[in-house]
């Protein structure tokens, strides 16, 4: 009974053993390398493993790029996994460039994975232009009516500066700009309208590709469409700035009347006080001069005449004044 125990676990530990070394040496993608002419050891298989690195990626891969003509060892394969990198989708970009005849080396790759970008997507543009197509750009002419553009922006990747180059919203945001600057160049809209095809000359000859990790090929106005007045809108608000700007000098000359008037009002009626003080006096000055002998009784009643005289004279004038009046009416 011991000795069949035995055998048992003799035999588990043999079949643990066996699929430990069948995973940690894979005989297997050592065979296939071997019949694909890829150098590539059963030691170095190994520390493969034990690196977490997965051989079979490392290996397929290397024999793609063998056959393609690619001169990769699995140290480079396996120093970009380690970093983070994307190993099949490098192969698959070196192997579209240089079917395209892009110069694309296999340290610009890496560098462009790890940088973010999808390597072979952008090899792919860069065969097969992609067009972008442009939100709608609003600009107004010289003549001050709006006008609204959209434009198809047709690019292929620069591989050259797709590490630290700008993206597609850089683009856009240039063409736009340079839409803007040539429709508010135009001394009218209808010159913009009749010849369209002015804008993208002049967009495109500003180079707004420089320092982009595209490159523009065309620059086409799908569409333009007029908008608003604004030139009329601007002199009517200006207009109207100016309207209340009167309106508001001529209130404050009006309190300025305003405020003279009762000033004059007021000097006026400080100027009757006065008046009337100072014929208060006169009796007394009038008894005074009695007193005192500078004035008689004759110069009393003259006095009083001139003073009766003038005040028939006032009304009078105060009844013809009405009677005028009267008659206007």
């Amino acid at each position: 009974m011991p000795g069949a125990l035995l055998m048992v676990f003799y035999l588990i530990l043999g079949i643990v053993i066996f699929f430990v070394v069948i995973y940690f040496i894979p005989f297997n993608l050592w065979i296939t390398a071997k019949f694909s002419s890829v150098k590539v050891g059963l030691l170095e298989l190994v520390f493969m493993r034990i690196r977490k690195v997965p051989p079979g990626v490392i290996v397929n891969e290397l024999i793609t790029a063998t056959k393609a003509g690619l001169d990769l060892t699995s140290q480079d394969l396996e120093t970009h996994y380690l970093a983070g990198g994307n190993v099949p989708n490098v192969i698959k970009a070196l192997i579209s460039a240089d079917k395209a005849n892009i110069n694309l080396t296999f340290k610009q790759a890496t560098a462009i994975d790890l940088a973010g970008r999808d390597v072979f997507e952008a090899v792919q543009i860069s065969v097969n232009p992609q067009v972008i197509n442009t939100p709608s750009v609003a600009a107004v002419a010289a003549d001050g009516i709006q006008l609204i553009a959209k434009a198809r922006v047709t690019v292929r990747a620069n591989i050259q500066q797709l590490v630290g180059g700008a993206g597609e919203e850089t683009i856009l945001a240039r063409v736009g700009e340079g839409i803007v600057t040539s429709i508010g160049s135009a001394k009218t809209h209808k010159e913009v309208l009749a010849n369209p095809d002015n804008i993208s000359k002049l967009v495109l000859a500003r180079g707004l590709d420089a320092g982009t990790a595209f490159e523009i090929l065309s620059i086409d106005i799908a569409d333009v469409d007029v908008g608003a007045n604004i030139g009329a809108k601007l002199q009517i608000d200006q207009a109207s700035a100016d309207l209340k700007v009167a309106e508001a000098k001529a209130e404050e000359r009006r309190a300025m009347a305003v405020a003279l008037e009762q000033e004059m009002k007021a000097k006026a009626v400080e100027a009757r006080s006065r008046v009337i003080e100072a014929e208060a006096e006169i009796p007394k000055a009038m008894a005074e001069a009695f007193r005192n002998g500078n004035m008689g009784i004759m110069d009393y009643y003259k006095m009083k005449n001139i003073q009766a005289d003038t005040e028939m004279r006032d009304s009078i004038a105060g009844t013809d004044k009405e009677q005028r009046k009267a008659d206007k009416s």
